[in-house]
């Protein structure tokens, strides 16, 4: 089933064709979100979790909850002003809003 799972120890996104994407937290090497301009009908706003191997996640805004939103803010150095500039985006454009500074180094949970 298609959908997006957010735990304390991963994040998955199950695509409708079954392919899945996951990343563990302990792994998070960057963050970015991606806006398109396909809203406000369509999802045009998406968090793009990438680890340490260069495996990620993509999960889109609409399937964002509240503690989410607050596991991201709690990274150190996260740029909530890239994040509001992100937000009233209606272009095609990537936002970087946070990179582990040292990415070898597994982020404890």
């Amino acid at each position: 089933m298609a959908g997006v799972e957010i735990t304390d120890t991963f994040v998955r996104r199950t695509l409708a064709d079954g392919r899945v994407e996951e990343v563990a937290w302990n792994e998070l090497a960057e963050v970015r979100i991606i806006t398109t301009a396909d809203g406000p009908f369509a999802d045009d706003v998406f968090f793009v979790l990438i680890g340490a191997t260069g495996k990620g996640c993509v999960v889109p805004h609409s399937a964002a909850d509240t503690a989410f939103l607050a596991r991201l803010q709690a990274l150190p150095g996260f740029d909530g002003d890239k994040v509001v500039e992100a937000m009233v985006s209606v272009a095609d454009r990537q936002f970087l809003v946070w990179r582990r500074t040292d990415p070898r180094r597994p982020q404890s949970n």
